[in-house]
């Protein structure tokens, strides 16, 4: 059984072009730091929409075309303790001004695990599939029309979920919910850039056949610490 019980996303703008640096450096040596020692943490990890990776974009629509980054926290029980924590955490860094200013969440909370999936050919479990290295990610937004649950739940582990994990560079997919929203997670080990053209083809036929509306789909890197350079040229968005 798996631990994890909900996906705390964070979908990030960094609000002025020449923050980027001092936003990696608050987030990956001071808040995301602070947060593992959290009862309910099991795991965080951050990725990056380079300007490549956004070029490629299968899907990007207001407001998650405009994120720089996301943040994905991994969380189990004792949830409500948990969450509860974890916010109260976010508002005593900000009280003694260990928060970073010059950012705006476009899409952020908890969402709850549904279904994972993992390819065959990396043999770990679906359970261990966020835990193993990876390149990026791979990652959709979907609206949830009203009364969608089970059946469309259903599609995402029978039929969405095998088709991600069946192509070259995917180690595995986990699938989280709200009450409004679908987020599907894809790792990677192969570069985010090209699996970008890889998967467009999945998300079209998702779009085709699904009740909701994807809104975003598109590859995030995997942030290594100190190399922050992506968005070093003249113009950045």
């Amino acid at each position: 059984m798996n631990k994890v019980r909900l996906g705390f996303f964070s979908f990030t703008e960094i609000t002025d072009p020449g923050e980027h640096h001092s936003y990696n450096e608050w987030h990956q040596l001071d808040h995301m730091p602070e947060q593992f020692p959290l009862d309910g943490i099991a795991y965080g990890q951050r990725w990056v929409s380079t300007p490549a990776c956004r070029a490629a974009r299968a899907v990007s629509e207001p407001p998650l075309d405009s994120i720089h980054y996301m943040t994905l926290y991994l969380m189990t029980e004792p949830v409500e303790r948990t969450l509860a924590e974890f916010r109260q955490l976010g508002r005593d860094l900000r009280a003694v001004g260990r928060f970073h200013l010059h950012r705006r969440a476009r899409l952020s909370g908890p969402f709850a695990l549904r279904d994972a999936a993992v390819a065959p050919r990396v043999l770990i479990s679906a359970e261990a599939v966020p835990y193993r290295p990876n390149l990026g990610v791979f990652v959709e937004v979907e609206e949830r029309p009203d009364g969608d649950d089970a059946a469309g739940q259903e599609q995402i582990r029978d039929v969405h979920l095998p088709a991600l994990c069946a192509q070259p560079g995917v180690a595995g997919a986990w699938s989280f919910a709200d009450e409004q929203r679908r987020v599907t997670v894809t790792w990677l080990d192969a570069p985010p850039r090209d699996m970008s053209d890889r998967l467009a083809p999945i998300v079209a036929r998702r779009r085709e056949s699904a009740t909701g509306r994807t809104v975003f789909a598109g590859s995030l890197e995997t942030i290594t610490p100190w190399q922050w350079t992506w968005f070093d040229a003249a113009d950045t968005e």
